[in-house]
Parts: C-alpha cells; structure tokens; sequence
C-alpha cells in the first residue's frame, strides 16, 4: 500500500501512528481535514486481519467524519482513531491512557468520542490524560441512543419518499447489526409497527433480541437475500459490495453503518435497481450531534439535541430531490451538497 498516495486522494492533513508496548497500544489516527474546525471523529478498537485494513478504515472512516460533521451544520472537521485489538479481550486502563497521551500531544487538532469497541467507561480512561474525548458520563454520554433515532427518522423519511407515508406499521425490515446502536434501531421500528429480521455476528445479542424485542433472527449470511421493504445496515462497513449488492430485495437501504458502499459503483447499481440509498454520514449523523453539544458551552440537553436531529430527515429529503434533479446518484448528491460548504468557507 503506497500511504501518501493514499492520502494524498483521501485529501487528509495528517496521519499518526501510535505506539506504547508496555500498554500494549497499536493505535491510528487520521486527521482528514480541519477546514471547518478541530477534526472530530470516534475511537472504534477492532480486531483487524492486518495493519494495512486497520489504515484504510481509519483512512475512510475519518473522511467520512469530514464530511458527516460538515452535513449536520457543526463547525468541526472529520477525524478517526482505531485501536488495533479485541475490545472483548484487550481492553484496559492502561491502553486508554496510552492513547489519550497521544490525542494530547495533537494540541486540540484531533477530538476523540466513543465508537464501535468502545464505551463511556473507556473515554473516562482517556479523559486522565486529555481535555480532547467527548462522550463522557454526566455529560453527553453513550452516543448510540441518539445516533439511532436519527437512523430512526431517517428511516421513516426514506419511507415517505418511496411508499408515500412515514408510517412503518407492517413495513418489512431486515436488520444487520445489533450493537449498541442496531439494537435501539430495532426497538423503536418494533413500536412503529414494522415487521423486522435481525442479524448478528455475535450469538448472545441475536438471542437479546429475539427475547427483548420479540424480532426474527437469521443466520448473517441469510440477511442479505430476505425479501423486504428496508435494509437497514448497522454493523460495519463496505456491506454492500460485488457479493450483496444483486442480492437484495428491497426498496431503501438506510442504516446506522458507516461507509456502507464498498466504494461509489455501488450507489449506482442500487439506483439502477431501483434502490433508494440513504447515504451514511448523513442518516447517522445524530451521534456527532450529541457528543459536539458538550463543546456549545451550555449544560447538556438530550431535549435540545432531540430536536436538532430534525436536521436529518430536512438533509435526506433535499439530497433525494438533488439526486432526482441533476439524474445523479444520492451518494453523488449528499457529497455535493456537502461540499459546497467547504466551499463558501475556503472562499
């Protein structure tokens, strides 16, 4: 892999390679842009297959967050970290202070908050070393509730627009994804009305589900070829790829995921298959939302918060009516859209 051409096309401003042996800390950061802002972006710890896979997903990750953040009206730009590792077994203080030194030695550039494989308790680790983490108890906290009624909302405007009705009541939704986020997506489907199937990877949260919610659950490879009204992808990315995308037999795609698409192609074989795409960064917009009202300088308000997402069914509707328009994909338009921001301020 050739970094700096990398980077060099993902336009980022700066990579940092993290390293303390003694907390057994392999971390990356990737700064994408501080344009608008303070590059925020989340930690997410996973258990890559290699080096090289961990440095592309922090790589999309964090343009994703450039322009996620630029969507939902923050003055912020778009940064990501990933800590190489098994956050069901690796996990310590030891390895988040490691990691907050870092984020502290970035002055400011680079703001950290909670993602997938971490959790409040984590950033609290962080939080020793650095004034620069988000998320934390007694203030914003666990983003995934409002990251998935934002999804929720985005959902119901994805509806709208396809069926002409927001009402979900007997609507058929397959669910890839129970973590923190995926599991709230679901329950509130369910008290919509919506019939939905889930998968997991991970066996006791499929079992959580089925008990808790009362929902199908199928085998992760199964969900892909359900025959439904929505796809809602909350797991990790690139899920719709060469060997999905024919595959699905559904109306909308509109979920919690980031970077869904394996790259831009595949926005435009769901819309020549009739496919409504609800681009990622701007349906799961609702966590950065959250974590960035700790920075207004006001005390916390989920009630304040709540309302701001109205920001993201306002978003999907104007991008779907762009990418209609000018005959371009929703993913071409929502980048569109988003750049002209970059633009007036550069200007």
């Amino acid at each position: 892999m050739e970094i700096f051409k990398e980077t060099f096309e993902k336009g980022h401003e700066q990579i940092v390679f993290c390293s303390d042996p003694a907390a057994g800390l392999k971390a990356i950061i990737a700064i994408h842009s501080t344009v608008l802002g303070p590059a925020l972006g989340g930690l997410r710890m996973w258990n890559y297959r290699s080096e090289e896979e961990a440095l592309i997903d922090v790589l999309r990750l964090s343009r994703g967050m450039t322009y996620k953040n630029a969507a939902m009206g923050l003055e912020l730009g778009g940064g990501k970290a990933v800590i190489i590792g098994d956050p069901q077994k690796d996990k310590s203080p030891e390895l988040f202070r490691a990691f907050g030194r870092f984020v502290e030695s970035l002055g400011g550039r680079y703001i950290t908050a909670e993602d997938v494989g971490t959790c409040e308790e984590d950033m609290y680790y962080i939080a020793r070393e650095t004034s620069h983490v988000l998320g934390l108890a007694g203030k914003s906290g666990n983003p995934s509730p409002v990251t998935a009624y934002g999804v929720f909302l985005g959902i119901k405007a994805c509806a709208e627009w396809v069926f002409g009705s927001d009402d979900l009541r007997g609507r058929k939704v397959a669910l890839q994804g129970l973590g923190h986020v995926g599991m709230e997506v679901a329950r509130l489907l369910r008290e919509s009305g919506a019939e939905v199937t889930a998968a997991d990877i991970y066996p006791y949260r499929a079992k959580e589900a089925r008990e808790k919610l009362g929902i199908k659950i199928v085998e992760p490879e199964k969900i892909y070829d359900l025959p439904c009204d929505i796809f809602s992808p909350c797991a990790l990315g690139a899920v719709i790829n060469e060997d999905t995308v024919e595959r699905f037999k559904c109306r909308i795609v509109a979920g919690a995921a980031n970077n869904q698409l394996k790259d831009g192609s595949f926005a435009k074989r769901l819309k020549d298959r009739g496919i409504l795409y609800a681009p990622d960064y701007i349906i799961n917009g609702g966590g950065v939302i959250s974590v960035a009202e700790e920075l207004s300088g006001m005390p916390y308000s989920l009630d304040r918060v709540f309302r701001k997402l109205s920001v993201i069914p306002a978003r999907l509707k104007e991008i779907f009516a762009l990418a209609v328009s000018e005959g371009i994909t929703t993913a071409e338009a929502a980048d569109r859209a988003t750049e002209k921001r970059f633009e007036k301020v550069v200007a």
